[in-house]
């Protein structure tokens, strides 16, 4: 699976507005609704916060990928957003998040959830493509950054 199969441009936000977790958690959903990519919003944002009260889904180094299953989405979809300085996750390593990399999926359709935690996860191990993405300009950059290393 690549990551550009299922982010799409408009659905990156740098830089996120939000300043704690929760916001930036609906700020992500939002993107998606407003896309059209999302059939209920209410849904897909219970579902992910629902999730993120079992455990954070700060993974450490500076990433988290929120993340959730609901009937308010017919396909696996995703948003990322930068906060380059930094919020609070409850991160494993107890620091600062500044990419939040955000899944929503059907219900019925773990395969391609997992799969694309999987890759978000391994695109995501290499140090200068975080810097590249913290420091990017605009969601442009950043998206092309995302799916230019995916495609390697």
């Amino acid at each position: 699976m690549q990551l550009s199969q299922i982010l799409k441009p408009e659905s990156v936000i740098t830089p996120l507005k939000g300043s704690d977790k929760d916001s930036i958690i609906e700020e992500l959903v939002d993107v998606l609704a407003g896309s059209g990519q999302i059939s209920d919003r209410e849904k897909v944002l219970d579902s992910v916060m629902t999730r993120e009260e079992t455990r954070s889904t700060g993974i450490g180094s500076g990433i988290a990928i929120p993340h959730g299953k609901s009937s308010g989405t017919s396909e696996l979809v995703m948003s990322v957003g930068i906060c380059p300085a930094g919020i609070d996750f409850d991160s494993i390593d107890n620091k600062p998040v500044n990419i939040v990399l955000l899944l929503a999926s059907p219900v019925d359709k773990t395969g391609p959830h997992i799969q694309a935690l999987a890759r978000i996860s391994r695109v995501m191990l290499d140090d200068e493509l975080r810097k590249a993405i913290i420091a990017a300009k605009d969601p442009k950059e950043v998206y092309e950054l995302i799916t230019s290393r995916d495609s390697e």
